[in-house]
């Protein structure tokens, strides 16, 4: 959440000119409502088995550039779609730029509080960080970079590969 995936997956995928989706995205567009109001409805769980529907799914296409969710790889399923299928990138930023970076554009899960979602960013901080290790190719850091710059770099890595 807030490390840029969805603003530098759009670029990127521009500027390799291939097809860009987010799954966040699929998910509000197949069921109509936003994923603050599947979270309310359906749990945590009944949003997260959408997403691996779409993951699933989406990650069987060549040629693309997905953006997922940060929580994406709390899931085995998900983590295996997404390392034995394309090349995963993890856009890693500390949790004060998160912060800024949520409030500035807040989309979240539920209709979280500040503090709520601080101690969530924080929570996911250590956890994530562990499950993105298992299944990520490039690692790139974002704090206090411009999103052309870590476009760049994630080309040059690209290039290495």
């Amino acid at each position: 959440m807030g490390a840029g995936k969805s603003t530098i997956g759009r670029l990127l995928a521009e500027t390799l000119a291939l097809e860009f989706y987010d799954s966040d995205q699929e998910i509000e567009k197949r069921s109509g409502v936003d994923i603050a109001w599947i979270v309310d409805l359906e749990g945590e769980d009944g949003f997260r088995d959408r997403e691996k529907k779409v993951i699933d799914e989406l990650t069987q296409k060549s040629g693309i550039v997905l953006s997922t969710g940060g929580g994406v790889v709390l899931s085995p399923e998900n983590r295996k779609f997404l390392g034995s299928r394309g090349t995963v990138i993890h856009l890693i930023t500390t949790t004060e730029e998160q912060q800024k970076r949520t409030q500035r554009a807040r989309k979240t899960l539920s209709s979280q509080g500040a503090a709520e979602i601080r101690a969530k960013l924080a929570s996911f901080d250590h956890d994530l960080e562990t499950l993105y290790d298992e299944i990520a190719h490039i690692r790139i850091h974002t704090d206090g970079c411009a999103v052309k710059t870590v476009v760049t770099s994630i080309l040059e890595e690209l290039k290495q590969r």
